[in-house]
Formats: C-alpha cells, sequence, structure tokens
C-alpha cells in the first residue's frame, strides 16, 4: 500500500470543501498521519478550545481559527460565554473556497453535531470527507488499564452517552451483564451507576471512573456502582470551573478493575503529572523535553539566558574568511548555538556548507552534531564516551606534522566559555584560534504566573543543565520552593545550586541533559513505590506544599 499523499484530500470546489477530523480524547500523540496531513492543508480549523489546543500544533502558519466560545454583545457585562453556531461557520468559509477542518474531540461518527454538519455540507454540495479518531470511550479506558473485554475473546460491550440516555436505554443496559462504557460528567456519574443499580445491576458491581482521559492530568478511581458516590467525596474531587468535568465509566465484571494496579500503565509511570521547568528554549529543550514527555512529566521551557552577536564581530568575521581559504585544520563546535552563529555568519557571506570541503569537523555531543547534520555538515568527531569538552579531548588526536598539514583549531563560542578545550588542544600540539561567536546574556523575566508557580511551589521539579543556569533563573524568577525537586547535571552546578540555598536531590550519572532525565524519573520511580509500599496515595512534590490540596481542581 501506498503512503497517503495529498492527492487523498478532496478536491477544492468553488465552495471549498471540509474535512471533519476526529482529535482523539485528549493527547496529542493519538491524532493519526491522516489527520495530520489534513490539518497541515487547512486554510481554516474550527475547533472547541480543548481541541484547538490538541491540534493546532500540526496546522500551518497563519491558519484561520475562529473561535467557537466568545462572549456575546447582550451578556457582554456579564461576561457569559456563548458557543457560536459551529455549522454556520464551517459552511460560511467552505462557500468562500478555502479549506475547513472541522476538528471535534474523539471520533466524528460519534458526534452527533459533526453529524449534522455533514448533511449541511450535503445538502448544499459541499465536498466533505471523515478522517476518523480514537473514539473517548475506548481510548480512555486504554490509558487507564481497564481492557473492555476478557481473554475468553467474548465481549458485549455497550456505550452509553448519561447526557442523552432515556429510561429504555438504561433498562436494555441494565438487564444485560456485560460491559457498560458510560460517558459522563463527575457531577452525573454518580446518578448514571443509580440508574443502572435501578435497572437491575448488583450494586457490587465493579466501577472505574476516569477524569482528563490520557492527558497528564488523568485520575482513575476504583469503585462499585453502590460506592462510587462515597469514593469520589473521599477523594475530595473537585469539580471542574464550568461544572462539566466530563468522565468516562466503564461498569462491569470483565473490566479488571481488580487488576488495574497491574495494568495501569499510563498513570504509573514515573514522573507523571509532574511538572518540570526545563531552564531552556524550546529549540534547546526539545530531545529533553520529549524524553520528559516519556516518562509522563509536564515539560515547562522557560529560558534563563539570551543569544547575542559579539560586541566585535571583525573577529569572527575574519575566522570565517580563514576557513575558507584554507587556515585551519579542524573547527569545533561545541554548542547547538555556536553552530547557529556560523550558520549565519556563512549565509550572510553567501556561504553554504560546502566551504567546509576538507576541513575537519568537531562537535562536542548529540545534540550539536544534529545541529550540524540540519546544516549539511556531518561531523568528524563526536566523544565516544563523556559529552563534553573533557570528552572530546580524550578522542582529539595530537598534532602529527606529518600528516596534518595545518597546525591550526578554530573554535567559535560563547564569551564566557570555560578554558578546558584550548588547554587541552594547546596540549596537543595545536595551535587554536579562540573566538567569540556569540555572547550569553540574561534573559527576561519570564510571565508572572511561571514565577510564582517557582517560588510559589507549583513545579515539582528543575532541571539545572548548568550553572549559569542556576544563577540566571535565580535572578530573573526567584529560588525554587523547597518542596520542588532540584536535579543538576554535575557536581559544579550541584556545588552552585547548594550556594544558593537550594536542596539538590538528584545528580546525573554523567554530564547529559538526557541522562539527567533519566536520574530524575528513577527519583521519581523510587518515590512511587516507597509511597505504594507504604499504602499511602501516590503524590506529586508540588502537593506537598501547604494549601496545594485546597487550590488543587481537576
Amino acid at each position: 500500500m501506498s503512503p497517503t499523499t495529498s492527492s487523498n484530500l478532496p478536491a477544492v470546489s468553488a465552495h471549498g470543501c471540509v474535512t471533519f477530523l476526529g482529535a482523539g480524547p485528549g493527547d496529542p500523540g493519538l491524532l493519526t498521519l491522516r489527520a495530520v496531513e489534513a490539518l497541515a492543508s487547512a486554510d481554516v480549523l474550527i475547533a472547541e478550545p480543548a481541541v484547538l489546543d490538541v491540534v493546532r500544533a500540526h496546522a500551518r502558519a497563519g491558519v484561520d481559527t475562529p473561535q467557537l466560545t466568545v462572549v456575546d454583545e447582550a451578556s457582554a457585562t456579564a461576561g457569559v460565554p456563548v458557543l457560536r453556531d459551529a455549522a454556520n461557520l464551517v459552511m460560511e468559509a467552505a462557500r468562500s473556497g478555502r479549506r475547513v477542518v472541522r476538528a471535534v474531540s474523539g471520533d466524528p461518527g460519534l458526534d452527533g453535531s459533526a453529524g449534522d454538519e455533514m448533511l449541511a455540507c450535503a445538502a448544499e454540495g459541499i465536498p466533505f470527507e471523515v478522517v476518523p479518531g480514537v473514539a473517548t470511550a475506548v481510548g480512555v479506558p486504554a490509558y487507564a488499564g481497564v481492557p473492555l473485554s476478557d481473554t475468553s475473546g467474548g465481549a458485549d460491550v455497550r456505550f452509553v452517552d448519561a447526557r442523552s440516555a432515556d429510561d429504555r436505554c438504561w433498562t436494555e443496559v441494565g438487564a444485560s451483564d456485560g460491559t457498560v462504557v458510560v460517558s459522563a460528567t463527575l457531577e452525573t456519574v454518580a446518578a448514571a451507576a443509580g440508574e443502572l443499580v435501578a435497572a437491575g445491576r448488583k450494586p457490587d458491581t465493579p466501577m472505574t471512573v476516569t477524569i482528563a482521559g490520557t492527558t497528564t492530568r488523568q485520575r482513575t478511581w476504583n469503585a462499585t456502582l453502590g460506592s462510587v458516590a462515597q469514593v469520589l467525596k473521599q477523594a475530595k474531587v473537585l469539580p471542574s470551573p464550568d461544572g462539566h468535568q466530563p468522565v468516562i465509566a466503564v461498569v462491569g465484571e470483565r473490566t479488571a478493575a481488580a487488576q488495574r494496579d497491574r495494568l495501569s500503565w499510563f498513570e504509573s509511570k514515573p514522573l507523571f503529572g509532574w511538572r518540570v521547568l526545563v531552564p531552556r528554549t524550546k529549540e534547546q529543550a526539545a530531545s529533553l523535553s520529549d524524553q520528559l514527555r516519556s516518562y509522563g512529566a509536564v515539560p515547562h521551557e522557560v529560558p534563563t539566558i539570551a543569544v547575542e552577536p559579539p560586541r566585535t564581530p571583525q573577529q569572527m568575521e575574519r575566522a570565517v574568511k580563514g576557513l575558507v581559504t584554507g587556515r585551519y585544520e579542524w573547527i569545533a563546535f561545541t554548542s547547538v548555538n555556536a553552530v547557529k552563529a556560523v550558520r549565519e555568519k556563512f549565509e550572510e557571506y553567501g556561504l553554504d556548507a560546502r566551504a567546509f570541503a576538507g576541513i575537519k569537523v568537531a562537535a562536542v555531543g548529540e545534540q550539536t552534531a544534529a545541529a550540524l547534520v540540519e546544516f549539511g555538515v556531518k561531523p568528524d568527531l563526536v566523544p565516544s564516551g563523556e559529552q563534553s569538552a573533557a570528552g572530546l579531548l580524550e578522542d582529539w588526536p595530537p598534532y602529527d606534522p606529518v600528516f596534518d598539514p595545518i597546525d591550526r583549531v578554530f573554535l567559535p563560542r560563547a564569551d564566557i566559555a570555560t578554558e578546558t578545550l584550548v588547554a587541552g588542544l594547546i596540549e596537543l600540539g595545536w595551535e587554536v584560534d579562540d573566538v567569540t561567536a556569540y555572547r550569553t546574556v540574561r534573559a527576561s523575566p519570564p510571565p508572572a504566573d511561571t514565577r510564582e508557580a517557582i517560588k510559589g511551589g507549583g513545579f515539582d521539579a528543575v532541571l539545572f543543565t548548568s550553572s549559569s543556569t542556576v544563577r540566571n533563573l535565580v535572578g530573573i524568577a526567584g529560588k525554587p520552593h523547597n518542596v520542588t525537586v532540584i536535579a543538576c547535571i554535575g557536581p559544579a552546578t550541584a556545588k552552585t545550586a547548594e550556594e544558593h540555598g537550594l536542596r539538590v536531590d538528584v545528580m546525573a550519572p554523567e554530564p547529559s541533559v538526557l541522562k539527567l532525565a533519566e536520574a530524575l524519573a528513577e527519583f521519581g520511580a523510587a518515590r512511587r513505590a516507597a509511597a505504594v509500599e507504604a499504602g499511602e496515595h501516590v503524590t506529586r512534590p508540588s502537593e506537598r506544599r501547604p494549601g496545594a490540596r485546597r487550590r488543587r481542581t481537576t
């Protein structure tokens, strides 16, 4: 089967076209490849705010996103939100000849409003297509560790929307002994359980209730039809601000609720739900943030330094010209920012990666190497061990006048870089042009709510990747709260953190940001295991601060 291409998209007629797209239950990772393709080609993206958050990242820049929830002029003084008619918005956009994506939660086939909008398109002759999504009633139980059928393979599974179910519906599902998946709200799930009991189900029938399913805010409780109201009350689950927190409840003897502790793969991730502060830019933190998400964490990037050009650019200009004229045998990159600085200077002179022909290229680590590959340059040397200046020196060959026609190394780096690499290269017999390619300055303070979260204990952990990130974060945002787990990339960074009055809880076994994230995950796993062994509820570090439980909402 050949991969899907843009030719699979509906043709744009004079009236445009509409793609009804299932955004899944909440986890952006559950979007299908076809959905991502449709989003990338959309001129107009129409979705409720929560769904828009899931799909927006895959839409092209400049896509029109008309709001569905607005404040009606007649209610403006009261600030009452009003839901605009999505069907009219879809039709208006399609009539203008544009490609419209109408995204809905879960699957469009299970959304009654989407069905009405499809009929409207059909009545007016507007071409449309449907991109299925993971149904909420199926995806949420899977993330909660609740299988909907047993190993026998015979499954009687029924789906009920408590918002529209009538007496006949409850009677039918109550009379069966199969699994029932109920879509309800936190405020109505107990009433739904009562309807099932009234229809003939036993009060001791196992039941699981999941809120915020497939997101890092997910929580699941084991109960029975008769005890669910008491279980939720004892858990002190707070209602959502609008009073309509959606839940998925699974009812039945075959739901394996008793085995959920062993099957709950998502909520048992080592850093599940942890808000982790990463003091780096989004570009620098991409791979680190991805790794943290794989552990169940919610990374929050806050840049602590800003990169600016050198005060005197002449030195950098001379070095780049020397690179082209054959002055250097090697060029060594010690950061992604150094790659970016040289690349920008190349573009200024109309050069590209071909200017590196005949020159050996070294990168201090995998991330720097990846930035070079993106530039079109494959590095000749990357440390085989520790990804640092010291690790680079361990693998760097000594200067040999027989094999090396040129004895000079071009080292573009930050103005505050240490002298380790320069001294080591000189000791190996090389001449070094140590050039300031960029300056690092303290970044602007983050938004007020982020500063408050840092000082007030709203973050569960902070990852410090250098001494400068410690100094700069404290300088621009204040000292992290004492409940926050402090993780440092190495002894020097840990010493700086302690000098600023911080307790260091985690240290990477080697100076690598990925090893640092791995060490934090191991810390989280050990903490979780200790709580389970003690029979205690597993909480995040931020929930230990005074008043945290009173302020927490679902």
